[in-house]
């Protein structure tokens, strides 16, 4: 049993390593490619600051760099297929967005299929443990549909946090590392494991590349390849397990792009403008506003990207009580956990002072982000 668990262990190292090593020495060559074929960033005055002419298509490098591990470490069962399957899809969906460009619901319906892909294959939302309710099993109709809006609300996630020079890989590299850590404690998530270990090393590659200031974007093929498979990691590693934790820990993990998407969002509705419609109104792009560089911008959202992830660790491997049929508190878990709590809430008021208080106290702040609101409104006049 204990060699089984340590060759496990060893093959999600190598998973990680070969990712890894495939995107740094890939990335170079698609970034050549996409010069050669004119995939490179044209806008202005959109999301990004960095200088135009910055090669696209980086998504590529990241799908070979998760593609090639996952054929060499994981047991190809009938959910990896589909997992794989629809990260296929997801990219070529994204490839062929940032090659030509594509309406909003063409992507949308390329990403539906995307998330169906697995969810055909038996991936889907079983059942939930409420607290107070206890187990509760969901419809194979009504967890396919779940399933599906999760992944596809997970792919957007990423694609909106994707404006940074580096944001997007790096989050998507503590989220992986944390649903790995977490999946190798549950029984029989090795293929998961993998999976993301994968994911990780394939974002820590591309950051060789992609950290400010950029030499290559990852595009729309890379975000929707990695919002896709960190969502196919919750679900098939974290809430297929059904136990409560699952149903904060992927929303801990994930809370910085969960966060950035429902501002921006709710900000777009409040103004009447398209949600689809890209613009600056973005947590990275505020704390530019307010005088951060992108480098710094970037560093303290990994930080508090990182104090979530640490909570959602704590909170799986840290528990308040011992295992049954021992009844009482643990209180140095006690004590870990609320510390890291702690830590967590004080991360985020402290981001929510920089963006709110300190804009109300500003004048040039404010006018700034209403300056980018009123730009946005006329491109979508």
């Amino acid at each position: 049993m204990v060699w089984q668990q340590l060759t496990a262990n060893l093959q999600v190292v190598w998973a990680a390593l070969t990712a890894f090593v495939v995107v740094v020495l890939l990335t170079p060559a698609v970034g050549g490619m996409a010069r050669l074929l004119g995939v490179v960033d044209r806008s202005e005055g959109g999301r990004r600051a960095t200088p135009r002419g910055v090669p696209r298509l980086g998504g590529l490098a990241l799908f070979l760099g998760v593609l090639v591990p996952s054929l060499a470490f994981l047991p190809l069962t009938q959910t990896m297929r589909g997992i794989l399957l629809g990260a296929t899809v997801a990219t070529t969906v994204g490839a062929i967005d940032d090659f030509r460009g594509l309406a909003w619901w063409q992507k949308l319906a390329g990403q539906v299929l995307a998330a169906a892909i697995p969810a055909g294959f038996g991936i889907r939302v079983t059942s939930f443990n409420f607290p107070l309710i206890g187990p509760h099993d969901v419809q194979p109709a009504v967890g396919m549909t779940l399933t599906i809006v999760f992944i596809v609300a997970v792919m957007n996630m990423v694609n909106f946090l994707d404006g940074l020079d580096g944001l997007a890989a790096g989050v998507c590299a503590i989220s992986a590392l944390s649903f790995c850590l977490i999946d190798l404690s549950l029984t029989g998530q090795i293929g998961a494991a993998i999976l993301a270990a994968s994911v990780f090393g394939a974002c820590i590659g591309f950051l060789r590349h992609n950290f400010y200031p950029a030499r290559i974007f990852m595009g729309d093929s890379g975000a929707m390849l990695l919002g896709y498979s960190l969502a196919a990691i919750s679900v098939q590693g974290l809430l297929k397990t059904a136990a409560l934790a699952t149903l904060v820990l992927p929303l801990l993990v994930l809370a910085v792009p969960l966060v950035d998407t429902s501002f921006v969002v709710a900000k777009r509705l409040k103004h009447g403008l398209p949600v689809y419609l890209a613009d600056r109104t973005h947590l990275h792009h505020r704390f530019e506003n307010i005088g951060y560089s992108q480098r710094r911008a970037v560093v303290y959202l990994y930080g508090w990207c990182a104090i979530l992830a640490l909570t959602a660790l704590a909170t799986h491997f840290v528990p308040l009580r011992p295992h049954p049929p021992h009844r009482s508190w643990d209180w140095t878990n006690v004590g870990i956990d609320a510390a890291v709590a702690l830590a967590a809430v004080a991360s985020s008021l402290y981001v929510v002072y920089l963006l709110e208080i300190v804009k109300l106290a500003n004048p040039f702040i404010r006018r700034r982000e209403e300056l980018a609101r009123d730009a946005t409104v006329r491109k979508s006049a």
